[in-house]
């Protein structure tokens, strides 16, 4: 099968503007170049995490992004690709690694700047309850992903808006049937 090497080697070119030839030879493998493109992604979200947790106002910092991170989620050329690297990583072992390991990291940030969120709310989460919302909000970004290949026409705007609102929800309301201990 070509998996990620057929589709998107051919979209790195095409980004990059090099032909496939050029690519390997600043690159071993797919799996260095996935390697790069992860750590890319991972360099950018932990940039913008640093941005937002050093705000004033962490909540408004990471509203005020959320609108432009779902657009970058919805781009069908940037979709596509992370969408393929997900898959690889299903199959292949080292990737999966490459890419759990980027995730961790990710994670770990966005915890710190949920926990900001919520202790200046008033919110003593446990570290279970803070992961539980992270995890909700990194899959909806990732979801965008999906929606941007099966839903291409979908109203961006509209989407932008409400995802806004549910992040606000998650991030301020106090956690459901717990005394807010969750």
């Amino acid at each position: 099968h070509h998996g990620f090497h057929g589709t998107s080697i051919a979209q790195i070119s095409k980004a990059a503007g090099m032909s496939p030839g050029h690519i390997y030879h600043y690159f071993a493998n797919k799996e260095a170049i996935i390697a790069e493109i992860v750590a890319q992604d991972l360099h950018r979200v932990l940039t913008l995490i640093a941005e937002m947790s050093s705000a004033d106002d962490v909540l408004d910092a990471m509203l005020a992004r959320a609108a432009e991170g779902v657009a970058e989620h919805l781009d069908s050329v940037t979709a596509a690709l992370r969408l393929e690297i997900v898959a690889e990583a299903a199959r292949n072992p080292g990737i999966a690694e490459i890419v759990r390991s980027a995730d961790r990291r990710s994670r770990a940030g966005l915890t710190e700047a949920v926990r900001r969120v919520r202790r200046a709310g008033g919110h003593q989460d446990s570290e279970d309850a803070l992961a539980g919302r992270v995890e909700v909000i990194v899959a909806m970004f990732e979801g965008l992903q999906i929606r941007s290949v099966r839903n291409p026409g979908l109203d961006r705007d509209a989407v932008a808006q409400v995802f806004q609102q549910v992040l606000r929800d998650l991030l301020t309301q106090p956690a459901a049937g717990t005394g807010d201990r969750g």
